[in-house]
């Protein structure tokens, strides 16, 4: 009586081992380090090291390692913060202006463990320090990307519609259309409204100042263009974080016009509000070949239908007005090299763009098409009246310009760029997504790792101090029993630890609050089944007996428990953000472990200790 099966104690220790495995990652602090990265356009030399040297040799501080991460990556690692932020200024100052430093934390997990991805987890922004971004949308930029896209878009319809007119013009709130005579404005009006009734207003301009129509958004589309662009701009920047392998980052929604950004393990924001910030697409013109750009450039006259950009070297190019291809199209971007070795974009369109490109690179066989690198800078200055002035610079220039061979569908190349590393960054904007509108920080805040080092000294005494007094609790109080919950207690923080590491999920001071409650619960497990076999013993059963008959019928009582706890935490996660959520990842992964390790791991060490043998009394 008493006995499991071979199976059960294999599939034990088996889950034991793979939690030590995995939860072994987490006994390696991490280093402060200092990352060194390249500067697009740049390559490091060989002397960056020697350098690096000079610097903390001047400052008299010691480095722990410095390694090569990648071709144009270096880390610095110290034996402790002080030494990490006395280096930065000493290091930039001789390295000089083209290397980006930033602070951060490297793991020191050995290459064995990683050989098997086992990793540490992640540490939140309360733990681990970090940078925490408030962003505002710029919704005005958001609108009038809108409107210049009508603009585009109507004149298309109606040649489509083979409706006559003479131009669109931009306003600041609306759009123009002109037509020759009153019966094409009619006919206009009506194939408008019957198209975008929902989306744009048309309204008869008095014939007294030309025959028109003037064109606003409804209030339904204009509420509908913000909320896309703040969900566009949460998106884009969670996959531009992403691409730049930040652990857990918290990217949500505040109020209707702001997102909120943290990124844990970030401990210096200059590199980081570079990348977020970039507002970077592509669009895709036809040469004009008929008209002469310096020309328009001295004159300042710029030939109907056309546009004058400039090119990288600052030669002045004319492009058609009509879009051929924006960046909106794009699923897929690498960098890579062409066949002269040349640093390439390879660009991957959706079936819509593949369709549209096609088309119209179909109709324009041998002839130029440029490639416009279009990016928006939000410049903040702060008022002498104390007010803060936001100034959006859009900023344009062709960085391609080629003949098309043949038509062109879903994939193509893009070259004219400068260096591997610019291609490189081109790619990541292009593959995370152009923001829908300009971004611009209205708070930023650094939390050091200090901070995170004391809320981890909290959390681990706090864990400790519970933990410790639970184990003496049990085993003054069941003795052999309350020595098996013990081991079942300790190995249920192991897999806890293991499981989150496993998942590479991120531990806040919340989820430290779930494990300490999950401490409690398990061992509440314990002591419902061990007062059960007491009773079983006072109503005179056998040992044996007693044992059996107290897993069995504790354990409807512990499975109602712990699925109601499980269906609280599944409805906080579900319904709560950030914290929350860290609360009750933990508390779900704990009841989940504290029930295998609370009657299966127990009950295992019971029976090879009682199991298929005469007793005359339980040490309970």
């Amino acid at each position: 009586m008493n006995r499991y099966p071979l199976w059960k104690y294999v599939f034990i220790i088996t889950v034991t081992v793979i939690g030590l495995l995995y939860a072994l990652p987490n006994l390696f602090p991490s280093d402060p380090s200092l990352q060194i990265t390249m500067e697009d356009k740049y390559k490091f030399t060989g002397k960056e090291r020697e350098q690096i040297k000079t610097a903390l040799s001047e400052a008299k501080i010691s480095a722990k390692k410095i390694e090569t991460v990648s071709d144009n990556k270096l880390m610095v690692r110290f034996n402790n913060t002080g030494d990490q932020f006395a280096s930065v200024d000493s290091i930039k100052a001789n390295l000089g202006k083209h290397y980006v430093t930033a602070l951060t934390l490297a793991p020191t997990t050995p290459g064995w463990l990683k050989g098997i991805n086992a990793l540490p987890m992640y540490l939140g922004l309360d733990l681990r320090g970090g940078v925490h971004f408030l962003m505002e949308v710029d919704m005005k930029t958001a609108i009038d990307k809108s409107l210049e896209r009508y603009s585009s878009e109507l004149g298309s319809f109606l040649r489509e519609k083979e409706l006559r007119y003479l131009g669109v013009i931009r306003h600041k709130n609306n759009l123009t259309i002109k037509f020759k005579t009153e019966a094409l404005r009619v006919s206009a009006l009506k194939a408008l409204d019957r198209e975008y009734n929902t989306l744009l207003t048309f309204k008869e301009v008095p014939n007294e100042k030309g025959v028109a129509l003037t064109v606003t958004l409804t209030e339904v589309n204009i509420n509908n263009t913000k909320r896309f662009a703040l969900q566009q701009n949460i998106t884009t920047l969670r996959n531009r974080v992403n691409e730049l392998g930040v652990s857990e980052p918290i990217i949500q929604q505040q109020g209707l016009e702001r997102i909120v950004v943290e990124l844990p393990g970030v401990q210096d924001p200059a590199a980081a509000k570079k990348l977020l910030g970039a507002t970077a697409t592509l669009e895709f013109r036809m040469v004009d070949e008929n008209n002469d750009p310096y020309v328009a450039q001295s004159s300042g006259r710029v030939p109907v239908g056309s546009k004058l950009f400039f090119e990288r070297n600052g030669n002045p190019i004319l492009l058609k007005r009509k879009v051929m291809l924006t960046g909106d199209y794009i699923t897929g971007a690498a960098a890579m090299f062409d066949q002269d070795q040349r640093p390439s974009v390879s660009i991957t369109l959706d079936g819509k763009g593949a369709n549209i490109f096609a088309r119209e690179t179909g109709k324009n066989v041998q002839k130029l098409m440029g490639v416009v690198f279009i990016e928006h800078k939000t410049d903040i200055t702060k008022l002498p009246d104390g007010t803060i002035s936001k100034k959006t610079k859009k900023t344009q220039e062709v960085i391609n310009v080629a003949r098309i061979q043949e038509q062109l569908s879903k994939r193509f190349q893009i070259t004219g760029l400068d260096s591997p590393q610019e291609s490189h960054n081109l790619a990541l904007l292009l593959r995370a997504g152009a923001l829908a509108a300009p971004v611009y920080i209205v708070e930023e805040r650094t939390i050091g790792p200090s901070l995170g080092a004391d809320n981890i000294q909290a959390g681990k005494y706090s864990v400790m101090i519970g933990f410790l007094l639970v184990l003496v609790f049990m085993a003054v109080h069941y003795r052999v029993f309350g020595l098996v919950a013990n081991l079942a207690l300790t190995l249920n923080l192991v897999l806890i630890v293991a499981i989150l590491s496993m998942l590479q999920a991120t531990l806040t001071l919340p989820g430290i609050a779930g494990i300490v409650l999950t401490v409690g619960m398990a061992v509440d497990a314990n002591v419902l089944i061990y007062e059960r076999i007491k009773e079983e013993l006072r109503n005179g059963l056998t040992p044996q007996l007693a044992i059996q008959s107290g897993y069995e019928k504790a354990f409807s009582t512990i499975a109602d428990a712990n699925i109601t706890t499980l269906i609280a935490a599944i409805v906080l996660y579900g319904m709560g953000t950030g914290p929350i959520k860290g609360f009750a990842i933990t508390l779900a992964i704990g009841i989940v472990s504290s029930m295998f390790t609370a009657i299966m791991g127990t009950r295992a060490v019971i029976n090879l200790i009682y199991g298929n043998r005469r007793i005359k009394k339980l040490h309970i």
